[in-house]
């Protein structure tokens, strides 16, 4: 049992560690790319809107930053949803 527990934490740390996503915010004027380790990878700002308020950038930022975060959270529990199916787990 033990032996199973573990390989199936070990394929969900690989399934994380491969895992990307990205999240927009003012209709793709920015886009974050997140690891499932909550890593950014890229950050994407068109150029149109470095012209614009830079509260208003802040704001895109920090809203696509927590797109890409509920995207890692809800694909992450898609990921191990799938993993667990077959175990009897609480």
């Amino acid at each position: 049992m033990k032996g199973g527990i573990g390989n199936l934490m070990k394929q969900a740390q690989e399934v994380l560690a491969s895992l990307e996503v990205s999240g927009d915010s003012g209709g793709g004027m920015v886009r974050i790319t997140m690891t499932g380790k909550h890593e950014v990878r890229r950050v994407v700002i068109v150029d149109s809107l470095m012209a614009d308020d830079k509260d208003m950038r802040e704001d895109l930022v920090a809203a696509a930053i927590n797109d890409a975060t509920h995207k890692v959270e809800s694909t992450t529990q898609e990921r191990m949803s799938g993993l667990t199916s077959g175990l009897n787990l609480p």
